[in-house]
């Protein structure tokens, strides 16, 4: 039923790539599969982590969910790091891909870093060709933190025919508007590297405040978005609320105690599912 390099992993710790110690939590009854394929996009192999119940029914098909880490993490940090696993006992397929720190957008300077298409094109077709995956924009879900919180909400407003539901926890949203900062020089670069310029077109075109203006607001997928009240996110965040309640766009905005960590993200983590799980309507 799997076909192709699937490394199965049930329970314990191992050690992944840069020696970082990998303890995924896992909730009996789940299977965690670990991936590799090709990227015809980024033109090399890339991982991508699934977990998805442990017995189906012969020919049974789930919808799926992408779950998108954090810069500076890696495919592993939602599995690592929260118990989201449970929701696949919820008849959900849960996806957590490689996106380095990429945004997961196209690079404006960087050709080859083709982070969206990677994720548009190559890893949904491999995880629909892999797993027993339902296909169509109504069982599919992507949701992020900080930095995959960015690319959630990128990818409801670039590609609304793709899914159903968006959640940003604690999203990056503002990060094309950041100016250069001598204190943080080397993100500035890479800032500059991945959304171009400032005052440039390119930089436009990559970011959200100015694409929630164009964009239609009665197919981008409903939009989940939360902050927490002591991160520095918040205030972007109430922005962005603010401006697709201007347009009519169909969402909510949740803030809890907190700051831009874990802690805040699985307290927001069980609404965004149920939400989520309310209007995907998966088989339970």
């Amino acid at each position: 039923m799997l076909a192709g390099t699937a490394m199965v992993l049930m329970s314990g710790s191992l050690t992944g790539c840069h020696g970082i110690e990998d303890r995924p939590k896992i909730v009996v009854g789940v299977a965690m599969r670990d991936v590799r394929f090709w990227s015809a996009a980024l033109g090399r192999e890339m991982p991508y982590r699934v977990f998805l119940p442990d017995k189906l029914q012969a020919g049974e098909k789930l919808p799926v969910v992408y779950l998108l880490h954090g810069r500076g993490a890696d495919y592993r940090d939602w599995s690592d790091n929260s118990d989201i696993s449970k929701y696949a006992l919820r008849g959900l397929i849960l996806v957590m891909p490689e996106g380095n720190s990429s945004f997961y957008i196209n690079a404006a300077r960087v050709p080859q870093d083709r982070y969206e298409d990677y994720l548009v094109h190559d890893l949904i077709a491999d995880v629909e060709a892999r797993f027993p995956a339902k296909t169509g924009r109504a069982n599919r879900a992507v949701v992020g933190i900080s930095m995959g919180g960015f690319g959630a909400v990128w990818m409801a407003l670039r590609h609304p025919e793709m899914f159903a539901f968006a959640g940003g926890l604690s999203g990056a949203l503002d990060v094309p508007e950041r100016r250069f900062s001598l204190k943080r020089l080397g993100q500035w670069w890479q800032f500059r590297q991945i959304f171009g310029p400032m005052e440039s077109d390119e930089r436009a075109s990559r970011d959200p405040f100015v694409l929630v203006k164009s964009a239609d607001a009665k197919v981008t997928p409903y939009l989940y978005l939360t902050a927490g009240q002591k991160e520095p996110l918040l205030d972007p965040n109430r922005r962005f609320a603010a401006r697709l309640k201007e347009r009519g766009f169909a969402y909510e905005f949740h803030v809890m105690p907190g700051g831009h960590d874990w802690g805040e993200w699985n307290a927001q983590i069980p609404g965004c599912f149920e939400r989520l799980l309310e209007k995907m309507k998966p088989a339970s």
